[in-house]
Order: C-alpha cells, then structure tokens, then sequence
C-alpha cells in the first residue's frame, strides 16, 4: 500500500508542491490526515514544471516512431505553445502530475493530495505510481465505491513527461499499426480518506485510454468497473484492441505494482454494436464502444458515448437479464430499451465471441441505449453526454460538453453561445411511456462561448491557429450530486471548453455548481449555475465526487452524517 501525506490549507499550488516533494514514501502515512465526509475532492491534472522534451523543427513525433508515421514538431516546450503540435501528431500528448484537492461545498479548497509520481523525491522507478496525461479531457473521472469508502480513477503506469502515453499501445496487446509505438500499462488508482493507494494494472484500452472506474465492493463483489476507449491503428482492428474497449471488469488487487504479475488479456463487461439499432456496421467495431461517463443507480450499470465521428452518441446500460431466442438482450431486442426491474450487477462477464466480420467486434451483444436518448448516427448526432447523476428512479442528470467548435465571430465562440443542450440537462422518466424524456437543460451562469481571461495564460491570438488563447465553456464533462431533504438537488460538475489552443483539453477549465428543484417539470426562475473554482495556467480540472468515507451508496447521507457534512 501506497501512502501520501496531505497538504491542509494549502494556499497555493507551489506551496502544495514543494511541501509533498519534501517527503519520502516511507514518512507518507499520517492518520490525522483525513479528507472529511461529505466534502468535494476534484481530480487536476498539472502540466509538468522543467518539461523540455520537444523541440521545434527537431523532435519528431510520435516518440521512436518509424516512418511514414514521423511528423517533426512544430511548437517547442513551453506551455501553452507545446499543444500546437496536437495538430500535426494526432496522439499528442505528455504524462502529467495528478493532484487530489478537497474542497468545501462554497469552493474553499481545504486540502491537496499528490498521487504519487516519478517527479517526487522518494519515488523510485519500480515504486507504486501513477500519472495522467496532458491534455486528454475525458481522463481521470472520479467515482465513489459501493460501499462509499474509495474513489477510483484511471492513468498510466510510466513517468511525467513521457510523450504521447495516451495513445500508446498496452504491453500485453500490441497493435502494429499503432503510430505509437510505445507499451504501457494502464491502471486503476484506488484511494481512501487517509490517503493510502493501491493501483491495479491493466492490459485493457490499448492505443487509447481508460476514463472512468468504479469499484463495487459491496454485498459480496469486489469487481472494478471500467470505461474507456481503444485503438490508434487501422482496419482490421486487432482482436485484442476490440477485446479492451469500452466496459471493461477488472480485479483490483492490494499488491505493489512491481509484485503485480502481467494481467493477461482484457476481460470486457460490455458490448454494442450499431447493427443492433439497424444501422450498417461501421469499419472498427471498437468504436462504437468508446466510453467515457459510468455509474451505478439500483444496480444497473450506466456509460456514455459523446465524442468521436463512429458509433452513436447516447447514453447506454449493461443488460444482465440474459438474451432471447434471437440471441438478442432481452432488454432491448432492437437495441433501445430500459432496464428489467429484476435486473443485477454484472457479477461475471459474458462469454464473448469474436464475431465473423472485424466491424461485428464482439458477440453476443448486451448492451442497450436507454430509451428516449439518441440513436443518430455519430456523424450527424447532436448530443454529447459525459457525467450521469441519478437523483432518483425517475429524474436523472446528465453533463453535455457541447460539439467542441470553436468557431469564433463578434467575440464569442458561436456554437457554443447558440447551444440549446450543452450545460445540464435534465431528463424525467415517462412510465406510461416507458422511456425518458428531457425536461430541460440548465446553462445560465455557466457562460457559454464567451471567453474568460486566466492569470499568466497568452493574451490575443494563437498565430497558429488565428483564433483567441482565451477559453470559453462549451458545457459540462464530470458531475456529482445530492439530493437534500428539502427536494433539491445540488449539482456540482467540471466544465468542457473551446479556445484556439492547439488542443483544447489544455484549456484552464471550472468547477461549478448549481441547484435544482428535483420535481421540476420546466426549468424554475432564477436557477444558475455558480463558478467555485477556475483552474490556473498550467492545470485543467477532471473529476468532481464526494470523498472517499461519505458513506455507501444508497444511504440518505443527510440523515447518516448529522452535523458532520452536507452543509451548504
């Protein structure tokens, strides 16, 4: 078990810094040390201080590439100038620093955590550690454990500032055709209120990058659930990259990373195919497993797709009632459907089978869209689901992250200004009906499309792109929530952005919150968004969850925590 010590108070990030790298893993462990139940804790990742690894018109990319897949870096070092090589080397990237910051619920930030990484003193290559990677948006989602003791989130078992990580192959699936051509383990980080880690590997989402986990740790199953995406190559995706995509079940283990055995093959959890909605079959079948949100409601287990031109974009569910006589999910026999009341955990994974053709991917299929979302195809979608909070059976919420234009006239980015369904949407569960139906969508305060000016962060244009260095949300990426005994909810989310940076998932980003009234049927007057915290230059806010001890899953935490939390 890893051990970090916490910063309370922490004034500044260079403060924060300065004073963990100060320490040694053996003087980590202090158990008055504790992030306090019913506080926020929010995932930042931190670009790398000293980074000097690109240099412009020298550095070819990706990293040991072999040609035709070099391209010779455009942009140097420098923050945020190194991002305008993302264009011209489509896997750009570098390990970061992950810090953990507790906040209270008015956005005072009460404590920071660093997960331990090879920039520290004490962390030895073969020690327990991990890293995240800069600039990639749908990384480090932060989820609590069934049993409300751990969060959980992914990265990458390597050193900061190693160049386009996320792109990178997994050591136990290769994929040839990868232009990276590197091998690293991902891993799943979990973490309790004192801040001891363990990290388990993984071999899954090779050539892209696991997003959001969940350990379900209660009522006899121990079980890490994941979300993600696979695959930088080409046609024919090989059958590990089709094996390691999307949902994705793992088994966590307490043993130090260097004991860990290599972990075989990727065990999926989870499988849809368009052809399921009738659609024609799309050339990499692992596409149309790109996840990214996940979460559990009464034991069913939700993912989002929102990004990339394959699959669709929607919100989907794990069928675990078994498959008709047609070998299709009971479910959803034509691919939309809701959940079976009797419906369970996914306590073993289904027994897949490659299917004929590479663009069928994995058979059988057991996955479903949840009735009332989208089913358009991803080139001609609309929607962009990311965070999913359930207030109830009937009222879920989920963060849209906008279409990522940044399009830009009379000041404002104007995509983002003009969306109707980025920001908060709320959606309401028609029983007659049998599906969901959106009631509305929450966006006042939030600001979109207009640009917003960050300390230390380039002012006027990026001459490489013509466009402002200023970034603007565009709507929302991960979310949390409570709901409090007076009927409303209280929704605390990071935003999505657009900017004319290179790569936009750089862009200093917010954490914000909002309440909303549960049983409303239009949006109430007066109800907006508030901004509690705007990252600095050199930091993009991830994940938002409750920490870790809030308590399990299911529990009415206003009654359960008493004085102790949910203060607002």
């Amino acid at each position: 078990m890893t051990h970090s010590r916490i910063i309370a108070g922490a004034s500044s990030l260079a403060l924060a810094v300065a004073l963990v790298a100060a320490l040694t893993s053996a003087a980590r462990a202090d158990a008055d040390d504790v992030f306090q139940p019913g506080n926020l804790i929010v995932s930042r990742s931190v670009f790398p201080a000293n980074f000097n690894a690109v240099t412009a018109g020298v550095t070819q990319l990706p990293p040991h590439c072999v040609a035709p897949n070099c391209v010779t870096a455009v942009a140097g070092s420098a923050y945020p100038y190194v991002f305008n090589n993302a264009p011209v080397d489509g896997s750009f990237g570098l390990t970061s620093q992950i810090f953990l910051d507790e906040f209270s619920h008015q956005g005072q930030r009460l404590r920071t955590l660093e997960v331990p990484n090879s920039a520290e003193s004490g962390i030895s290559p073969g020690a327990d550690q991990m890293v995240g990677s800069f600039s990639s948006k749908s990384e480090l989602a932060l989820n609590l454990s069934a049993d409300g003791r751990y969060i959980t989130f992914n990265g990458y078992l390597t050193s900061v500032g190693a160049l386009d990580v996320s792109n990178s192959n997994t050591p136990g699936v290769v994929d040839p055709t990868n232009a990276v051509p590197g091998a690293v383990y991902r891993l799943v980080a979990t973490m309790d209120a004192h801040g001891h880690f363990h990290f388990t590997k993984t071999n899954a989402y090779s050539g892209n990058n696991g997003r959001a986990s969940i350990w379900e740790n209660a009522n006899g199953y121990d079980e890490l659930l994941m979300a993600g995406n696979a695959g930088n190559g080409s046609n024919p995706q090989p059958d590990g990259v089709l094996l390691g995509a999307g949902a994705q079940i793992e088994t966590p283990t307490s043993r130090p990373l260097a004991e860990q055995p290599d972990p075989g093959l990727p065990t999926p959890v989870g499988s849809f195919n368009v052809t399921e909605l009738g659609d024609k079959a799309e050339k990499k079948a692992g596409k149309d497993n790109n996840f990214r949100g996940l979460t559990v409601f009464n034991n069913v287990v939700y993912f989002t797709k929102g990004s990339g031109g394959k699959g669709v974009n929607s919100v989907y569910f794990i069928d675990t009632s078994g498959l008709d006589t047609n070998g299709k999910p009971k479910a959803c026999p034509n691919g939309v459907g809701v959940p079976s009341p009797s419906a369970g955990l996914p306590y073993r994974p289904m027994n897949f089978q490659f299917a004929a053709l590479p663009t069928l991917g994995l058979y059988p299929y057991n996955m479903c869209v949840l009735a009332g979302f989208p089913t358009a195809p991803g080139k001609t979608t609309t929607a962009f689901p990311f965070g999913v909070y359930f207030a109830n059976a009937t009222t879920m919420y989920v963060a849209d992250e906008g279409d990522g234009s940044n399009a830009y006239a009379n000041g404002v980015y104007r995509d983002a200004a003009a969306s109707k369904t980025a920001g908060l949407q709320k959606w309401m569960f028609d029983a007659a009906k049998r599906q969901w139906k959106l009631a509305y969508t929450l966006q006042a305060g939030l600001g979109l499309g207009k640009p917003y000016k960050v300390a230390k962060y380039p002012m006027g244009e990026n001459t490489a792109s013509n466009l402002p260095w200023a970034p603007a949300t565009d709507g929302l990426r991960n979310l949390t929530g409570r709901v409090n005994q007076n009927g409303m909810a209280t929704i605390f989310a990071t935003t999505s952005t657009v900017s004319g940076s290179g790569d936009q998932g750089a862009d200093p980003n917010r954490l914000v919150v909002i309440k909303d009234q549960v049983a409303a049927m239009s949006p109430p007057r007066g109800e907006h968004f508030v901004i509690l915290r705007t990252a600095r230059s050199g930091e993009a806010l991830r994940g938002v969850s409750y920490t870790p001890g809030t308590g399990a899953r299911g529990v009415d935490h206003d009654w359960a925590m008493g004085s102790a939390g949910w203060q607002d």
